[in-house]
């Protein structure tokens, strides 16, 4: 399992500051789950390939996973419930992890499932996907 998870956030109208805040809020639960390390990327254009991120509103995170396999479920569980709090502002989270991507903002639920137990199941041999 690659250890290293790289998260990108954005929401639309978000300025660099409201960004700067939004992803220390992120960062700070991902820090109370089981994982090594959470801290900010800085600097850098957006990943490449992406769609509907903001060259000036882009907040990154590189989350050092541990040895669980859980780990990555935690990290993507807490992301999804961020994702969830938008209170009606459009967000977008894409999360990286070894050039795999995935890349949250206006999936149904049920979609976002699907999606969530592919991705994970790619990185923790859990097997699951369909």
């Amino acid at each position: 399992m690659n250890s290293d998870v790289r998260v990108y956030l954005a929401e639309d109208g978000a300025d660099a500051e409201r960004i700067d805040a939004l992803t220390g809020y992120l960062r700070q639960e991902l820090r109370q789950l089981d994982v090594r390390d959470v801290s900010a990327l800085r600097g850098g254009a957006p990943p490449p390939g992406t769609r509907g991120f903001d060259v000036a509103a882009v907040g990154a995170l590189l989350v050092t996973l541990g040895e669980s396999a859980v780990a990555l479920s935690g990290v993507v569980t807490t992301i999804r419930a961020w994702l969830g709090r938008g209170a009606g502002t459009r967000r977008t989270v894409r999360i990286e992890i070894g050039g795999d991507v995935l890349e949250l903002s206006e999936a149904t639920a049920s979609d976002q499932d699907r999606l969530v137990a592919l991705f994970v199941s790619r990185h923790t041999g859990t097997g699951g996907g369909s």
